[in-house]
């Protein structure tokens, strides 16, 4: 029997719940150390995992941009995926392009810009699969490697520790149930 589920996972930088889609939306930092990403808990299992989520460039919306004709952003977000000793299972790419409201993928509330939205939002969407290993471990972290963005004026890369520079959501696990890991037994005194 095959079980799909959604992930539970610890967000170090929650983005908020999307308007539209009402998903949660959590920010990939840049990093080196998977303890610092968007950890992913993996239950008990038998064989190799199938992750899924959907990749999102971060975009900061401006009206202002918009109406001068100079929202254009070319965006390049690259993702690793992490066991928590540090080996690298898989990456992710996401690419996208910005130069009007209908180019985002939702708005997140709870914001102080017009109608209560925050001015970062989700642009584009990549959905992801990846297949972790039988012996992954009972966490995964999703961490950020750099991002590219192309303006009208220039280009900007980033890859300092603690940037975001994506944000994820939907994430999904497919798996076949294992029994629970065993417990220590207890001691008698």
């Amino acid at each position: 029997m095959v079980a799909k589920i959604e992930a539970e996972w610890r967000c170090p930088s929650e983005l908020g719940v999307g308007v539209a889609t009402a998903r949660r939306f959590c920010d990939v930092l840049t990093g080196r150390e998977p303890k610092d990403g968007v950890l992913i808990t993996i239950p008990p299992h038998r064989g190799p995992i199938t992750m899924t989520f959907d990749l999102h460039n971060r975009h900061t919306y401006s009206e202002e941009l918009v109406k001068a004709k100079q929202a254009y952003r070319k965006y390049t977000a690259t993702v690793g995926v992490l066991s928590m000793d540090n080996t690298l299972i898989d990456r992710a790419v996401v690419q996208s392009e910005f130069r009007t409201l209908k180019d985002l993928f939702d708005r997140i509330g709870g914001g102080a810009g017009p109608g209560g939205m925050k001015a970062v939002a989700p642009a584009g969407a990549e959905p992801i699969t990846l297949t972790l290993p039988e012996g992954v471990g009972d966490q995964v972290s999703i961490l950020g490697e750099k991002l590219s963005v192309v303006r009208p004026d220039g280009v900007d890369a980033y890859s300092a520790a603690g940037r975001p520079i994506a944000t994820i959501s939907n994430v999904m696990l497919e798996f076949r149930p294992g029994p629970a890991p065993k417990k220590a037994p207890v001691r008698k005194p």
